[in-house]
């Protein structure tokens, strides 16, 4: 009987090896790409909060403009009033009035000061937030079109590895492709391992000697009777 090689059960494996660890790289890609396009969203995100504070300021400051403006017309339509007046009761109605609104006025004018410098510090926290946000979109950028060549690069690899599998599949015997097919089935567990001593190289438990005689022969296809994985010897 001639004797059983390992050798092209193991070309198959490292192959086959090859073409998963691509399979998952490229699955990968996809999931990096959402995730970078995610970190510019709230990059963006960031940029347009810094801008409506800075422009909701703003508002503020138009807001007290028009009512600082709305307050002095009062004042003027007081003081025109008391030129047309005759008596005293009146005269120092107005007068209240005109007083009253006035230090609304100045109440006004204190709270656009404040806008003022609010609206001027807003002003350099979005320049500083744009200018350091939108270099980190420019650098999630070429991320992104860098993971996109990564992707083309990988699919041609995949290829190349699924048709390197392909010529390795037809110098191991149809019997032991039956085995290796059936134990394949799960990424990063390989099916051929080696029996060191009296323990399989998969799942490092004893195998019988029976099966370690047959691995050190090499006359047979050996399974390991733990895990069912193929074994070969290894002193």
């Amino acid at each position: 009987m001639a004797a059983f090689s390992i050798a092209p059960l193991i070309e198959l494996q490292q192959r086959d090896t090859r073409r998963l660890t691509l399979e998952q790289q490229l699955k990968n890609v996809p999931r990096e790409i959402t995730a970078v396009e995610a970190r510019i969203t709230a990059e963006k995100q960031a940029i347009e909060a810094a801008k409506a504070e800075w422009h909701g300021l703003e508002s503020k400051k138009k807001l007290l403009e028009t009512e600082i403006l709305s307050a002095e017309g009062k004042v003027a339509k007081y003081k025109t009033q008391q030129l047309e007046v005759r008596k005293n009761d009146e005269y120092r109605a107005l007068t209240h009035e005109i007083e009253t609104t006035e230090a609304i006025i100045s109440g006004f004018e204190e709270d656009e000061l404040k806008v003022m410098f609010q609206i001027d510090e807003a002003k350099k926290r979005f320049a500083a937030a744009e200018a350091e946000l939108k270099q980190n979109i420019s650098g999630h950028e070429t991320k992104i079109r860098t993971l996109r060549e990564r992707e083309k690069q990988l699919q041609g690899e995949l290829q190349a590895a699924v048709e390197a599998v392909g010529a390795a599949r037809p110098a191991v015997p149809e019997t032991q492709l039956k085995v290796y097919d059936r134990l394949a089935v799960k990424p990063g567990h390989p099916v051929c391992v080696a029996v060191s001593g009296d323990k399989c190289g998969g799942c490092h438990l004893k195998v019988p000697p029976h099966i370690t005689s047959a691995a050190k022969t090499g006359m047979e296809i050996a399974t390991c009777d733990q895990c069912g994985r193929i074994v070969y010897w290894a002193p």
